[in-house]
């Protein structure tokens, strides 16, 4: 494989990982460290004041994340088209699909939450249940890319002859 390549998946993926550290591990802590005890130890009035000054900067965490989220998962997802280490594995794609579809759940809570939208007003006043939710949506997430990053690789099928032309050379 192409030097080049090989340093963007590597990259790639440390970013990917980095990044759920980050989002994740600033989750947990503020629903399991911080708001239990912000609340025991604020007045409402201060605690407010906490909130909206620690969302100003979280929601920059956030954004970012998501960003770097959509863009390392695209690379890291297209490796394994690209390579076809999983043609024909559908118990792969459908997790592979799956995780997906929590990770953009994952976002729009996460998005709301730091949001200034009167619509996900409820969704901010039971920031507890929604941050709680994250995690678990988040644990879920790690679960399935433990199971996917530990499943084998399928023999690479060959390409039909009838799909291949003069202009891919039996590459895509």
């Amino acid at each position: 494989m192409d030097p080049l390549l090989t340093a963007l998946f590597v990259v790639s993926r440390i970013v990917h990982i980095g990044t759920a550290i980050v989002a994740v591990g600033g989750t947990v802590f503020m629903r399991f460290i911080l708001m239990p005890a912000a609340s025991a130890a604020l007045s409402q009035a201060d605690h407010d004041g906490l909130r909206a000054r620690i969302l100003g900067s979280w929601k920059k965490v956030i954004h970012g994340a998501i960003l770097l989220f959509l863009l390392s998962g695209a690379v890291n997802y297209g490796r394994v088209i690209a390579q076809r280490t999983h043609s024909g594995d559908g118990l792969y794609h459908g997790l592979m699909g799956t995780k997906i579809l929590l990770a953009f759940a994952i976002f729009f809570i996460a998005s709301a939450l730091v949001g200034k939208s009167p619509a996900f007003a409820s969704i901010r006043s039971n920031a507890k249940k929604w941050l709680t939710v994250n995690v678990l949506l988040a644990a879920v997430i790690v679960m399935i890319s433990g199971t996917l990053r530990f499943r084998p690789e399928r023999p690479r099928l060959p390409i039909p002859a009838a799909t291949v032309n003069s202009t891919t050379n039996g590459n895509y």
